[in-house]
């Protein structure tokens, strides 16, 4: 399902609203090219054949910021406005619930909890966040993410 919101206006009528972003892979090579990107080679997430023996998942998993950043293009997925800019504001509460073991298809769940207007044009919209990943009872994450939407003036 698709939330689209095309005024300012429509927003508060939108609070409350559940999507739900598609299936995605997290696979090796994602770590491992994230692991690259931010220098973060802690050998659960890249060492194969030392997670397989060592690790208590035995397998890499993927990182926890990895799977946050996917947040965008998974809200994306599922939520579109028309306003001029979205900017990331910030995040509440982040946990990282469960780790998410490399292979593993996760979603993102996203409830519209709060929409807190500022001024004619912008507000703040206020997500409840649910990493799922596929298969199982516990969520890789979950937080409390905060998007700044700023339409057009009228």
């Amino acid at each position: 399902m698709m939330l689209s919101v095309k005024h300012i206006g429509d927003l508060d009528a939108a609070r409350g609203a559940r999507v739900q972003s598609d299936w995605r892979s997290l696979t090796q090579e994602m770590i491992d090219t994230f692991a690259d990107v931010t220098g973060d080679h802690q050998w659960v997430h890249v060492d194969r054949v030392r997670a397989s023996a060592e690790s208590p998942y035995h397998t890499t998993i993927a990182h926890g910021f990895l799977t946050l950043g996917l947040l965008s293009a998974m809200l994306g997925e599922c939520f579109s406005t028309a306003a001029a800019a979205s900017i990331n504001y910030g995040l509440d509460r982040i946990r990282f619930v469960a780790p998410v073991p490399s292979g593993s298809r996760v979603r993102g769940n996203f409830t519209l909890a709060g929409v807190s207007r500022n001024g004619e044009a912008a507000a703040d919209l206020t997500w409840n966040v649910e990493v799922e990943i596929e298969g199982t009872s516990k969520p890789a994450l979950v937080a409390t993410w905060i998007i700044r939407v700023i339409f057009s003036p009228p």
